[in-house]
């Protein structure tokens, strides 16, 4: 098999999301760590937008990180990460676009700002899509369950907990409040977190704090 390699950066959400889905299948791979800050100099001769992550599998290069995992899932069918089942496949690609386009979007944005009207708005924004995520993704779909999608963890369980683990840099930095009542998303974060995956490379509040507190004085965002 030929070795992987995988471009990450040490807050990026994303790569993180590849990482999790790499341990999750058991597939071995080289990190190699970007300081987004310092690019290396040849950097966009290895990935063309010079962002993270970047997957290497042989003389292939994939990016964009919902893409990878989908090829990280065709590529290394076991132990399988989306359901057989084309409308509970097509529930899982829902979410992780969700995912995307909204709340890591919604996060970034509010991250960005620095005028507090516009930080109440994005408060408030992403407040509203936890309600969503709890309404309309995990009652409905898992209510009994220990996963996104039911009782095996999914691509979905690991596109979403690379942003739980970060909550508390919009919570020091931004006023976020979590909201109250979301006891089936609070439930569905404990099991992740407590998976082996998880557990091998999970950051601590403390250093996604001290990594973030430029953010107090400065605009600019680590990716």
């Amino acid at each position: 098999m030929s070795e992987i390699e995988l471009y990450s950066a040490v807050l990026c959400p994303f790569a993180y999301r590849a990482r999790l889905t790499l341990a999750e299948k058991q597939v071995p791979f080289k990190l190699i760590e970007i300081d987004l800050q310092n690019k290396p100099t040849n950097f966009e001769e290895i990935s063309p937008y010079g962002l993270v992550p970047l997957l290497k599998h042989g003389k292939f290069r994939i990016w964009e990180s919902a893409i990878i995992n989908e090829y990280l899932e065709e590529s290394f069918p076991t132990p399988p990460l989306l359901p057989k089942d084309l409308v509970q496949r097509a529930q899982a690609r829902i979410w992780i676009n969700f995912a995307d386009v909204r709340l890591f979007a919604a996060t970034h944005k509010l991250l960005l700002t620095l005028e507090p009207l516009q930080q109440a708005e994005g408060v408030e924004e992403l407040s509203k899509y936890l309600q969503f995520v709890e309404q309309e993704g995990l009652q409905k779909l898992s209510a009994e369950e220990p996963y996104w999608l039911g009782a095996e963890i999914s691509l979905v369980d690991l596109t979403y907990y690379p942003w739980f683990e970060q909550v508390a840099v919009l919570e020091h930095f931004r006023g976020f409040q979590f909201p109250s009542g979301l006891n089936r998303l609070k439930k569905w974060y404990e099991t992740v977190a407590n998976r082996e995956s998880v557990r091998a490379i999970a950051k601590p509040k403390e250093f996604y704090l001290k990594h973030y507190a430029r953010l107090q004085s400065s605009a600019s965002v680590i990716s």
